[in-house]
């Protein structure tokens, strides 16, 4: 990729002051540098031959749970990692360009990638990562839902929420949307360990799974430094 993708946003756009920004464009990903921004969302067109890859290999089993590696800079991840089927080339090179386009956002040396198969939700609660920044983007499913913070008690996040449900418990009331994104969207979720985000943090949840919907295929990438 050409290091101009990854350019620097001007000063200008650096004064807009939003929660989340979705674009189209990956030339626009360092917003999540944007001290108010916690959460980028690039939309994709969802690749056909990725979405038959993991049908056809969910219905045969062959994907297991997924898998977990860690991939340093300037490598590929090992096709050995995915079942042999018509697309396998396809996602892998989507996996690497996605770890490629991390790498050189975070400067990192290496990323962790998590491939999961997620039959609910697996974080059925809004809450925020105790990480720096974080990939994540959905091949079949639903992707990863949000909500600003502009009318949210952060108080009532974890622990806070006494036990009971995210819409009773009073961390955020009838004028926050939940937004979601669509399968093959790439999402950075600023976490409370990025410098100078501590007490803020993107908040988000797993989405639910529609029984007969079949499993959600979720990719995750986290910066590692060496």
């Amino acid at each position: 990729m050409p290091a101009s993708v990854l350019e620097e946003p001007s000063s200008t756009a650096h004064s807009l002051q939003r929660y989340a920004w979705t674009t189209r464009q990956p030339d626009e990903l360092p917003r999540i540098f944007d001290a108010g921004i916690q959460v980028v969302r690039w939309q994709r067109q969802e690749e056909q031959a990725i979405r038959a890859y993991f049908q056809h290999a969910l219905t045969s089993g062959a994907l297991g749970s997924g898998f977990r590696t860690i991939i340093g800079l300037g490598e590929r991840l090992k096709s050995a990692f995915l079942p042999n089927l018509p697309g396998q080339n396809a996602i892998v090179d989507d996996i690497c360009q996605l770890s490629d386009i991390y790498s050189e956002l975070l400067g990192c040396d290496a990323v962790g990638l998590r491939l999961e198969i997620l039959h609910g939700a697996m974080c059925p609660r809004f809450h925020v990562d105790r990480t720096g920044i974080r990939l994540a983007c959905a091949y079949l499913g639903s992707g990863t839902e949000w909500i600003d913070d502009r009318w949210v008690d952060r108080s009532k996040l974890g622990l806070g929420s006494n036990g009971v449900s995210d819409e009773v418990s009073g961390l955020y009331d009838h004028r926050t949307m939940v937004e979601a994104a669509a399968p093959f969207d790439v999402v950075f979720f600023k976490g409370i360990l990025w410098q100078g985000n501590n007490g803020r943090g993107a908040i988000h949840r797993s989405p639910a799974v529609a029984p007969g919907n079949g499993p959600r295929v979720l990719l995750v990438i986290d910066a590692i430094w060496n």
